[in-house]
Order: C-alpha cells, then structure tokens, then sequence
C-alpha cells in the first residue's frame, strides 16, 4: 500500500480502510510508512493534519506490537503534535517511558504537564532528562514529591544553587535519600548540615528515651556530647568564610554557649574558637589572633571580656590560647590528645591568680568537655587535689 497525495493532499479513504480492515502486518506497514511522511521535513502542513486521526488510532491500536512500533518510529521526531505527543506518553510504560525519556518533541509547557498530572513514574522521567528545563526545576524543587525531588538529584545535568538546596531540606529534612543527597552537594550551607547534625543527635536522644537504656541524666549527656561534637565536626570541615556565616547563624539559634565554646577550647580547635570569639566581640579575625596568640595569656583576658564571656572559665581559655601559641611557634599541630594534655599543664602550673577552687573548676571542664583520654587525666588531677586539701 502506498500513500499518494495531490494538491489538496492525501486521499485518506485507503488509511481508514486498512485501519478497519488491515491485518496486523498491513497496520504495521502503514506506521512505517506514516511514520515516515510525518518525520519529512518537506512534508506539508495539510498532509501532517490528515494523517494524524490516522496516528491517534494507531497509538491505541489493540495489538501491542503496532503501539509499540509506531512509538519507536516516533521517538526521535521533532514537533510531534500534542494530542499524540500525549497519547504515546500515557501508553504502556514499558513502551512510553524510553519514549518519554529521549523524544525531542517533549517541549516545557509539556514538561510541566506532565509533571502537574502524570503519575511518579513519568514525572520521574521527565525529572531524570537532560534538557530538563528551569520552570520545570522549580517546580520539582518546590512542588513534587520526594520521589521526582530523588530523580532530579540522579540526573548528571543537575546544578542546585544554595537556595534550592535550602527549599529542599526544608520540604524533606525527614526523607533519609534526599537528606542523603543533599549532604554530598559541595554548595550544601553550612547551616543545614549544622541542623541536620543537631537533628540527628535529636533522633538520638529519642531512641535513648523510648528504648530505655540509660538513666536520663546519662542520656541527656551523651546526647549533649554527641550533638556538640557533631556540629564541631561540620565547622572543623568549613572555610573562613563559611564559619564566620556558621557563628552568624548559630548565635542566632542561642547554640553559641560557654560550653561549646569551651569544648572547641578543650579539643584545640584553634580555627572554631576564633571564629566564635570574632562574633561574639565584633572584632575581625586577624584582631582575635593577635589576642590569642599572645605569650602569658593577656590578650585572652581582654578578648573574654569583649565576647561577653564568663569570667568562671577564663583560666581555661587563657591556658587553650598559650597552648596554641606555643605549637605555633614550635612550627607543629597538635592532636587532640597531646593539646589537651598540655592544656592541663599550663592550668596546674600557671596562673598565680587561680586558687585552688578555681582550679578545680578548670579541671572540671576538660573532664566533662576534653578529648576521651583527657578527661580520665582531668578526673584524677581534680580528685588528686581535693585528697590534698
């Protein structure tokens, strides 16, 4: 069968015969042949609106061959119309989703379509290609499911500015495969991956409380700990510029405390401490340094007033900040054990102005805040001493 066409187009009368009539071999003969007519750039415009009732039939036709054929052929033509755009798209999706996936006929407003009233599979889909456009990522990004949000982050094309990776925790901060997904962005701010520390810690202390294993007070502790040391974890990892935002937000969140501050202080966390202390007094980094670093421990003294410290655990800061002078000076950087061990014997030989009570509140501090193997040294210095008074 051939497909002839004059001046006023085809004689469409054959097409509806075979349709009718036609075998499944002679159907499947006339989608080549139409499929064909269609993808001709030479084709006019009249040809293209006779034959489509044509197509429209076939993209329903009973036998799943003829669907699955006139899809294939159809899959990289250009400016489908869209009623058969749309009827190919609701097919089988074993046969309509690969279609999906690669036609070049699939324009934005069809995107959008798709994505406002198709079901999670072709949503998905449309998510997952390459030419994805930017309406149809906001949309995604503030509108979809979780499930399009994932298939979004799995297409190589995706690029996610700072604010839509906020949108998205916001939306699915309780969704473990997009949280996972976001905690791998590079751009990721800082402040989610500080609340998503601190929410973590959170899920913690709720797993301690239903099942029961530790007293309360305990609990309550460890969790503190483990909350504290992660949040430390994510600015240990940060640039100058994202910690000074991470002391912005943090004091805005009341979660800059003595004791955190004092645990950075314990742990030698030199970069932690002074980007909290620049916040806390106003003053620039480079005038925080030059506080810190400052032989017999001054300079701290002063940097303490200005951020508004108390005064309880001056001597402490003043033993963190010679500390930290001298493995500067000494060209080396200490672990978190040898920092602490020093520290503890800059408090237990320095600092005339310290009594013995005061003392012991030092010790007290890197017993609760230092690293593991410097509390159990803090313990016994400090029951050391109250056995000597």
């Amino acid at each position: 069968m051939e497909v002839s066409g004059g001046v006023e187009g085809l004689d469409v009368s054959v097409l509806a015969e075979v349709l009718e009539q036609g075998s499944t071999e002679a159907r499947m003969a006339l989608v080549k042949q139409l499929t064909l007519l269609v993808s001709a750039e030479d084709t006019p415009q009249l040809e293209r609106d006779q034959v489509l009732p044509v197509l429209l039939k076939l993209a329903v036709d009973p036998v799943r061959a003829v669907r699955a054929l006139l899809t294939e052929e159809l899959s990289d033509v250009a400016n489908l119309n869209a009623d058969l755009l749309f009827s190919l798209i609701a097919g089988d999706d074993e046969i309509a989703l690969p279609f999906l996936a690669v036609t070049p006929s699939l324009s934005g407003w069809h995107m959008m379509a798709v994505l406002r009233v198709g079901d999670e599979q072709r949503q998905a889909t449309v998510a997952r290609r390459p030419d994805l456009t930017a309406e149809a990522r906001s949309y995604i990004i503030k509108s979809a499911p979780a499930a399009i949000a994932v298939a979004m982050f799995d297409n190589p094309t995706s690029n996610f500015a700072e604010t839509d990776l906020q949108t998205l925790y916001q939306r699915f901060n309780q969704v473990d495969t997009i949280v996972e997904k976001l905690l791998v962005q590079p751009n990721l701010p800082i402040d989610i991956r500080i609340q998503q520390a601190k929410r973590t810690a959170s899920r913690m202390r709720q797993l301690l409380a239903e099942r029961g294993w530790l007293a309360a007070n305990d609990a309550s502790e460890l969790v503190g700990d483990a909350e504290d040391n992660a949040v430390m974890q994510v600015l240990l990892e940060a640039s100058v510029v994202e910690l000074t935002h991470a002391a912005n937000y943090m004091a805005s969140k009341q979660m800059l405390t003595p004791s955190f501050i004092v645990r950075a202080a314990c742990l030698g966390e030199v970069r932690v401490v002074e980007a909290v202390l620049a916040h806390l007094s106003g003053l620039s980094i480079a005038r925080v340094q030059s506080l810190i670093f400052s032989r017999g421990g001054q300079g701290m003294r002063t940097l303490v007033g200005k951020a508004g410290m108390p005064s309880a655990c001056l001597g402490l800061l003043m033993a963190f900040g010679e500390t930290a002078y001298e493995a500067r000076e000494e060209g080396i950087k200490l672990s978190r054990d040898v920092f602490g061990r020093r520290l503890l014997e800059a408090l237990m030989t320095r600092y005339e102005f310290l009594n013995s009570a005061d003392r012991a509140r030092q010790l007290e501090f890197v017993s609760r805040l230092g690293d593991d193997r410097v509390r159990k040294i803090a313990k016994q210095l400090k029951l050391d001493m109250q056995r000597a008074a």
